[in-house]
């Protein structure tokens, strides 16, 4: 299979099963995906960045057991999930901050005060399952790893990405710069 082939699966995924419910927020899966794509295609981020928004919560969607555990509190390291199940596809720039989307989170509260305040509250049961604010030597761990920065910025847009009937471009708009991304 090409990976045109393989990314249209991954978009087919998307389209699908994308429609469903993204937790107790207001937006589907889908939703939350083309706003954080758009939000990050408005700030003139890379090709690489955008399709990292656009498929920052695929982990999601390739477990079934997600939501189930989710509800029991479990947590089922999405971010790994996504970024192993795009790395056929995609280098480092696409797949490191989607991996380390979940950490920028914990990073954020744990360096920004006002920061926990902007959270949804799926945000904030997430965050306590997901281990809670970083600890100081975590917090100087995360910001030196490579595509930190990247995921802090993929992380405000994921944050951002959650508003009720926004207009955004659709999936076949983000298509293009999710297959000039693709590694050669």
């Amino acid at each position: 299979m090409t990976k045109t082939a393989e990314l249209d699966t991954i978009l087919a995924l998307l389209a699908t099963r994308g429609g469903e419910q993204y937790g107790q927020e207001a937006v589907s899966q889908l939703e939350h995906a083309l706003q954080a794509a758009a939000l990050a295609e408005a700030a003139g981020a890379s090709s690489a960045l955008i399709t990292a928004a656009l498929f920052h919560d695929i982990g999601h969607l390739t477990d079934s057991e997600f939501e189930p555990a989710l509800t029991r509190g479990k947590d089922r390291w999405h971010e790994d999930l996504g970024a192993d199940h795009l790395a056929r596809l995609y280098g480092p720039e696409v797949t490191e901050p989607i991996r380390l989307h979940v950490p920028a989170k914990r990073y954020l509260c744990a360096v920004d005060p006002d920061y926990k305040a902007t959270l949804s509250p799926t945000s904030i049961k997430t965050l306590d399952i997901q281990g809670g604010p970083f600890e100081t030597s975590e917090v100087r761990a995360f910001i030196e790893r490579p595509h930190a920065r990247a995921a802090l910025q993929l992380r405000r847009w994921d944050d951002r990405a959650k508003a009720p009937n926004a207009d955004t471009p659709d999936l076949d708009h983000f298509r293009t710069y999710a297959i000039a991304a693709l590694k050669h």
